[in-house]
């Protein structure tokens, strides 16, 4: 070629080199910050097996065998509310019992009236929560409020605990103006950055990485907290289960993964979705440590976050829990499970092994509870619940401007121009949209 080609040629060939090794300069510098933080951690080195780590040989082929056996389920109370150890030590006052009670009461309240409005046409969507009150409870009273929580859709007790309280989740449930996502989210999409609820988001496991990541941030701050992730039985068949696992063992994150091991993935039973000890055994081939707890018992759920909150925090690694539960309710609202599930087996559940039940008749036992105050409670809740009901339905609607906000600092011109159609749209069919229900800026 020409002198001006071989000139040509040398410029891009020198601004390619110059583009690899600026690439292979920050790759390195990605690394020596990775490895400082992942090393700076509170508690003893992790085991890690390479090849040229590898010290045990043998010239016998062999086949790992899973075994079996399945780890146990940690339980304080039977099913009848009675402490399975009589000697054991209780961990929390009765005044706090009490108020965990009460809260697993305000969740079947709101299951029962609001799934009811669904059905009526008054929300559009509803998830149900009946059979895992217990594991909702226990586990977000045994958190701070410090800690980040990275919720899938299933923990309105979580959210309660937290403060989150029912005038919320009405106003949510309706998209009025006081909710705080501002309408844009389905119903029992809740979040709250005062509370350090992280938005719950539909697509399924995307929580997990997230939550990985903010854990990572925590550490790197040094702060005195950890992030808490829940997550279904059905969620750890995606990949993002996985991936979250290895990055939060890999660089010592400070985070709780909480699985609901609830039975079903919507219709598909656990039997169809796995095989091995449930999702319990999946933690060690990540090198983290594991707890199965029995999730309709309430104690026994809050003695297993308490310490599992301790080793997220005081070692700097990640720690998994499988609550063993069922769900009793359908999936949703859009759910059906008739079709896939007898009846007698719900009842079983229902009168055998109910979360709720089983804390009622520990606190008879204990002498701190009655039939009356039983009584009392359930009308409170319910007056409670019917009126915030009422109060969110009647409520308007966030402006329609809302649909431009909280994306860009400044609205670009091209939403600015949609923003201005749509405006023109609406002030020639005024009528056709129920604008009135709307709050006006």
């Amino acid at each position: 070629g020409s002198g001006a080609e071989r000139r040509e040629g040398r410029r891009v060939g020198s601004r390619k080199a110059m583009k690899t090794m600026q690439s292979r300069i920050c790759r390195d510098a990605i690394r020596r910050t990775i490895r400082r933080f992942s090393t700076s951690v509170r508690g003893a080195p992790q085991k890690v097996v390479t090849f040229s780590e590898q010290e045990d040989y043998t010239t016998n082929l062999q086949m790992l065998d899973p075994g079996s056996a399945t780890a146990p389920s940690f339980r304080v109370l039977d099913t009848k509310g009675r402490l399975v150890d009589p000697n054991r030590k209780p961990l929390l006052s009765n005044r706090k019992m009490l108020k965990m009670y009460k809260t697993m009461g305000e969740v079947a309240g709101i299951d029962h009236i609001f799934m009811r409005a669904q059905r009526h046409g008054r929300i559009s969507f509803y998830m149900q929560n009946s059979g895992e009150e217990g594991l909702q409870v226990g586990s977000a009273a045994a958190l701070k409020d410090q800690d980040h929580i990275f919720a899938q859709y299933r923990e309105l007790g979580v959210y309660l605990w937290r403060g989150f309280d029912m005038r919320q989740v009405a106003h949510q449930c309706f998209s009025t103006e006081k909710d705080l996502g501002k309408g844009r989210q389905m119903p029992m999409h809740f979040g709250s950055h005062k509370l350090n609820l992280h938005t719950i988001s539909s697509p399924l496991a995307t929580q997990l990485p997230q939550a990985v990541g903010v854990s990572y941030a925590l550490k790197r701050r040094g702060e005195d907290s950890c992030a808490v992730c829940y997550f279904g039985e059905g969620a750890a068949s995606e990949g993002d289960f996985h991936a979250a696992l290895n990055f939060a063992s890999t660089l010592d994150c400070p985070i709780i993964f909480f699985c609901r091991n609830n039975g079903f993935a919507i219709s598909t039973p656990a039997s169809e979705q796995y095989r091995g000890d449930g999702i319990l055994g999946r933690a060690s081939g990540y090198g983290m440590q594991g707890i199965r707890v029995d999730g309709n018992d309430m104690l026994a759920v809050h003695e297993a976050t308490v310490e599992a909150r301790k080793y997220a925090v005081n070692e700097s690694r990640p720690i998994l829990i499988e609550a063993m539960t069922y769900r009793r309710g359908h999936h949703s609202s859009s759910d059906d499970s008739s079709t896939y599930r007898e009846e007698d087996e719900l009842q079983l559940w229902k009168d055998h092994n109910n979360p709720v039940d089983r804390m009622r008749e520990h606190l008879q036992d204990l002498g701190v509870w009655d039939s009356e105050q039983e009584s009392t409670m359930r009308n409170d809740i319910k007056k409670q619940i019917m009126k915030v009901l009422n109060e969110a339905e009647s409520s308007k609607k966030p402006p329609i401007a809302d649909l431009f906000t909280d994306v860009f600092e400044e609205i670009p011109a091209r939403l600015l121009r949609q923003q201005e159609e749509l405006n023109k749209h609406l002030a020639k069919y005024p009528n056709e949209y129920g604008l009135e229900k709307h709050q006006s800026l």
